[in-house]
């Protein structure tokens, strides 16, 4: 038979290293795309991809500044400042960045509790966490959010911004306050007073978006929407809100940029909302940038990819913007319109610059029932009620992690969602981390099976306890009376520390040699740790030598550093065979027989 090909063999490492090599590194993806050559058919793509996703950006950015509290044209500005940051300095080609519904919640909560200047020392303060975080290397972090609270919170979001559209969409003059349960006690108690013309347009909205889907993907369906219910409120002199009644004083262009005064009282309370977007603003462009690597082929720098996010909103809130991140349906429209480099993104806001110069007068004519349609669908997409009820189906422990955070989402805050849901996380985690640890005796084995190198018993099993596990040990090699071998099955960390020290403990009689076999221990904490230097005291006090057997780099590293030093009664064993050579030929010394006889434990 021949030998493997080794450039065959080495070529999937060769492409895991260029992915890794990809994102790790801290370099624009547009100086890259720069540097490998631009040419007139990119342009000639890019512009029309960027022209197709502004159209398709406008209504969204407005519905979601309306949605969050703010004004229409704080959306807009949001597109155009962040959205030209993100494709300018982020790691991903054709990333589309912009205000988002992930942080609708966050706004709308800050905004109520310190204003507008609250929101905007906020992004900036997110912006700059990002820009850490990226230079910090630490984008991969964020791939460790359990699924299930990210699909709990931002379905709780979903229900969030749908329920607070409920008013402009029936048509209510009342005021509804925010807390989810109440809100819905007001809008179900002023029902009557729902608007037949507002609802009317709302629906006609839903039915004009959900067709020009279902008609063709490329019909930008949300414009198409907003542009005929607008002509024909305005036209048939509708009795509706518009955008004009509730912002009749909306501004043109891009405002001066500006960073307001707050107290230092006012920024350390911000503190955790500053956090929040952060936090919010890396999972979605992350998931984002995920995505839109599936749809190209390519890979995007993550840590890179935040430090545009940062950069973008820094910009967005001096220019008194709205958080930003990366935006999954104008991501995925750019790439289906033919973007390839970061400049359709930035052509993408050069357009929502000129839209905001020209058509703002324009603008003011859309029913906001037409807005609340736009973002029903929106909140529709974002539920991704699928998995939602897929993880629900899957286990106990990930269904509790799913809707704790939903319901803590919708009913409370989505800091204190995030904070819980990942907490209660890492805490089921690590219960079932330490039930799937095991700490097993050896069976005193007396049969070697020279096929495979491992000891077998007459029974055929490689061990008592924990069949499957091979002990490599010379053959013909019986372990002797006096020694005891007790083998750690996965990581020793705080949540089993302590039942290593108590089975030791336990022995009635101590033996005159204690091997622990650590080849199945991959990891070692500091309780750990702490556990092994109380049985090394245990044994030192018993008069038992103890070896450690198989230790691998990282616990090894870990009693390294720890200053663990052995001394004539403990030993370190490259395996378990050298581990069993060396307790027998001790054992076969007399003088270390006598000086280490059993003894007995105290109860």
């Amino acid at each position: 038979m021949s030998a493997p090909n080794s450039n065959q063999s080495s070529a999937p490492n060769d492409a895991v290293a260029a992915a890794q090599a990809v994102q790790n590194r801290l370099v624009p993806a547009l100086f890259t795309c720069f540097k490998e050559g631009y040419t007139f058919k990119l342009l000639r793509n890019d512009l029309l991809a960027g022209l197709t996703v502004a159209i398709v950006a406008l209504p969204l950015a407005m519905a979601m500044a309306v949605a969050a509290g703010a004004s229409p044209d704080k959306g807009l500005v949001t597109a155009v400042v962040a959205g030209f940051f993100i494709s300018a300095l982020g790691g991903s080609r054709v990333q589309i960045g912009g205000p988002t519904g992930a942080f609708v919640v966050v706004i709308f909560d800050v905004i109520s509790r310190y204003g507008l200047d609250g929101l905007i020392v906020a992004s900036v303060m997110a912006g700059i966490i990002l820009v850490i975080a990226g230079y910090a290397r630490l984008g991969k972090l964020i791939r460790y959010i359990p699924y299930p609270v990210i699909t709990g919170f931002t379905t709780g979001i979903a229900v969030t911004i749908a329920s607070t559209q409920v008013k402009d969409f029936l048509g209510l003059q009342t005021e509804a306050p925010a807390p989810f349960l109440e809100k819905w006690m007001v809008y179900l108690t002023h029902l009557n007073e729902t608007s037949l013309y507002a609802l009317g347009i709302g629906l006609l909205a839903l039915f004009l978006i959900i067709g020009c889907k279902k008609v063709s993907p490329k019909i930008p369906a949300y414009l198409v929407a907003i542009v005929v219910v607008s002509l024909i409120a305005y036209f048939a002199h509708l009795p509706v809100e518009t955008i004009g009644t509730r912002f009749p004083d909306l501004p043109t262009g891009l405002p001066a940029p500006t960073l307001p005064e707050l107290s230092l009282e006012e920024i350390r309370e911000l503190i955790p909302s500053a956090f929040t977007i952060a936090f919010l603003a890396g999972i979605e462009a992350l998931l984002s940038a995920v995505v839109a690597d599936a749809m190209t082929g390519q890979r995007h720098s993550l840590n890179q990819e935040l430090v545009g996010q940062g950069v973008a909103n820094i910009a967005s809130g001096f220019f008194g913007g709205l958080p930003a991140t990366g935006a999954i349906a104008r991501t995925a429209t750019n790439i289906k319109s033919g973007g390839k480099t970061p400049m359709s993104g930035i052509f993408h806001a050069l357009c929502l610059l000129v839209f905001l110069y020209t058509i703002m007068d324009i603008l003011a004519y859309i029913p906001m029932a037409g807005l609340a349609a736009v973002l029903f669908l929106v909140a529709w997409g974002m539920s991704d009620l699928k998995h939602f009820i897929q993880i629900a189906k899957i286990s106990p422990s990930d269904r509790t992690i799913l809707f704790l955070t939903f319901a803590l989402t919708v009913l409370v805050d989505l800091t204190v969602a995030i904070g819980v849901g990942v907490t209660f996380a890492s805490l089921l985690f690590m219960r079932h981390m330490s039930k799937s640890v095991e700490i097993q005796p050896e069976m005193r084995l007396t049969e070697y099976d020279a096929t495979d190198g491992e000891w077998i018993n007459q029974a055929g099993t490689v061990s008592a306890e924990g069949a499957g596990n091979p002990i490599y040990a010379p053959k013909d090699f019986v372990v002797p009376e006096g020694v005891a071998a007790f083998q750690i099955n996965g990581p020793l960390f705080f949540g089993v520390a302590s039942e290593l020290s108590d089975r030791l403990k336990n022995q009635l009689v101590m033996p005159r040699i204690l091997i622990l076999r650590m080849r199945y221990m991959p990891y070692l904490d500091a309780s750990g740790e702490a556990s092994i230097e109380s049985i090394i005291e245990t044994c030192h006090e018993h008069k038992t030598f103890i070896i450690f057997a198989g230790l691998r780099q990282q616990p090894r590293a870990l009693l390294d550093k720890a200053g663990i030093a052995l001394d004539k009664e403990a030993a370190f064993a490259t395996d378990f065979a050298s581990a069993l050579k060396m307790a027998a030929a001790l054992m076969a010394d007399p003088n270390f027989v006598a000086k280490h006889q059993d003894t007995h434990q105290p109860h």
